[in-house]
């Protein structure tokens, strides 16, 4: 387990199961107040240099995740509530986008346990029956087991379009399904909440060429991410904790789909790039 501390908080990763502090990963980071319970032991003995850092985020590394589960909100900007009213407006679902955009009520959805989740620099998949599929780049939310956001980390939330253009309810086939999710490549751990003017980055490279990119700010975002978390605790217990994918406010044009060995980059502010290639399940 390494730590790095910048100016606005640590860097947390897990390999190989080699547990800090005698606490398990779970144990670790379910727990109020983490940063400052982090900073005890951001010593010369359990830190890393600048350089070590750069190295690591360029080898492959566990997901930042033990048992939680994954969650993940829907329709949270403006430019996903165009694309699912796109897809989806030959099955006539189109207005529930709209309607769910601007309820009270966010939408909400369980996403992945962590055996179906993609670390960095893993394959996260396309399905076989989809012929339209993108990434959809989150900032994500490690929530503690008392509802407190106590962490953050980079998420992909692979979308199987045509699956949900089909017809809404089949939203649960077109986003869960193995390695349909992907988190890293470490767990951000604030010292001060995030910055509104943090910025999210995609980039998708074929064959060395980069063929979308797109960037959005969290000042897009409609919901506040307390307000998130306060609704997904409203009736659930999460025992170690959680995670909370917010929505994504990038999504590629209508003509673009993903394709086998394509490499998603997405990079957050402070937080650096999870990478990942694209496959598909053999």
């Amino acid at each position: 387990m390494h730590l790095y501390k910048t100016s606005k908080g640590v860097i947390l990763s897990h390999e190989f199961q080699n547990f800090l502090f005698r606490e398990d990963w779970d144990t670790l980071i379910n727990r109020s107040n983490l940063f400052e319970h982090l900073l005890q032991f951001a010593d010369d003995k359990n830190k890393i240099s600048g350089n070590e850092f750069a190295e690591l985020i360029n080898t492959s590394l566990l997901a930042p995740i033990g048992s939680q589960e994954v969650w993940a909100a829907g329709v949270t900007y403006l430019r996903s509530r165009d694309a699912r009213m796109e897809e989806a407006k030959d099955a006539g679902g189109g207005d529930f986008y709209q309607k769910v955009y601007d309820a009270e009520r966010p939408e909400l959805f369980f996403k992945a346990l962590s055996h179906r989740v993609a670390a960095h620099k893993q394959d996260v998949y396309i399905r076989k029956d989809s012929s339209w599929d993108v990434p959809e780049p989150e900032f994500t939310l490690f929530i503690n087991s008392k509802g407190e956001i106590q962490a953050c980390t980079i998420g992909n939330d692979m979308s199987s379009r045509s699956i949900e253009g089909e017809n809404p309810l089949y939203l649960p086939q077109a986003k869960v399904y193995d390695r349909s999710c992907a988190l890293g490549p470490f767990l951000y751990v604030m010292n001060e909440p995030i910055s509104s003017e943090t910025t999210i980055h995609l980039d998708i490279n074929r064959n060395s060429e980069t063929v979308f990119a797109g960037t959005v700010q969290l000042n897009k975002i409609k919901r506040s991410f307390d307000e998130l978390a306060e609704y997904l605790f409203r009736e659930c217990t999460f025992p170690v904790g959680c995670f909370l994918m917010t929505g994504t406010g990038i999504v590629p044009p209508d003509h673009f789909t993903l394709k086998e060995h394509d490499e998603v980059n997405i990079t957050v502010d402070e937080m650096g790039t999870l990478s990942n290639r694209v496959a598909v399940r053999k």
